[in-house]
């Protein structure tokens, strides 16, 4: 077992910087902080990343919350539930590395259809099928938030922003319950996703300055290229694992 001081240090460098990552583009948490936590101590994993997903939204909510898309937070939620089903299935009875190169290469996929595209079409149908395969990794890895994202890539920062932060505030919320009931959620795991809320709030405070740069036009961008790297950094390590 790591020593718990030093997951809380680099465990909490990694959150802090995915929290300025998420508090910029509205998703992107993950992406630093999954990786780093599972190599540091896979037994508090998903459950600790849950905590902080569950915890980082309700800042955002507090300045934007009046731009949530409240109709497409319904289908969403609704694709979710039975993804987060099947998440925990593979939790408890599946390798989630398989998992992890098949979401990866089909989110590298869908971000090289949509880089030369307008938009994908944002309706009940593609808001629901967001909402589950989120549903499904969120829940298995804690890497949750491209394929909504993606669905969400043209519209305007404090739209995205506000959004996702409703979605990942429900979805963490479910998945930490789903986890319980099939008990893969260690009190241990809840003590490190709570010390970690420290380093996120300040992450979050520092993500300011470039939440105002990408506002200028620069989101789309900024969504496809997390949403990259959050694919390539689940491909790497599912197959190092």
């Amino acid at each position: 077992m790591v020593n718990e001081a030093f997951i809380l240090i680099i465990g909490g460098l990694a959150v802090f910087v995915g929290a300025i990552v998420q508090g910029a583009v509205g998703f992107g948490l993950g992406l630093v902080a999954v990786p780093v936590l599972v190599l540091l101590e896979p037994a508090v994993m998903p459950g600790a990343i849950q905590v902080v997903n569950m915890t980082l939204p309700l800042f955002t909510l507090a300045a934007e919350w009046r731009r949530v898309d409240w109709r497409g937070i319904g289908f969403a939620v609704l694709g979710r539930l039975p993804g987060s089903a099947i998440g925990a299935l593979i939790v408890v009875y599946i390798s989630v590395y398989t998992l992890g190169v098949l979401v990866g290469v089909m989110v590298l996929v869908a971000v090289g259809l949509t880089a030369r595209a307008v938009s994908l079409p944002r309706n009940g149908f593609t808001m629901t099928g967001a909402g589950f395969v989120s549903g499904i990794t969120g829940t298995a890895t804690g890497i949750g938030g491209p394929p909504i994202a993606l669905i969400y890539q043209t519209a305007k920062g404090p739209e995205i922003r506000a959004t996702l932060a409703m979605f990942f505030f429900l979805s963490a919320a479910q998945s930490l319950a789903i986890l319980a009931l099939v008990d893969h959620l260690p009190a241990r795991a809840l003590a490190v996703g709570a010390c970690l809320i420290v380093p996120m709030i300040a992450g979050f405070l520092v993500s300011g300055p470039l939440r105002r740069y990408l506002d200028g036009g620069k989101v789309r961008a900024a969504v496809l290229v997390v949403a990259s790297l959050s694919a390539l950094i689940l491909i790497v390590q599912s197959l190092a694992s």
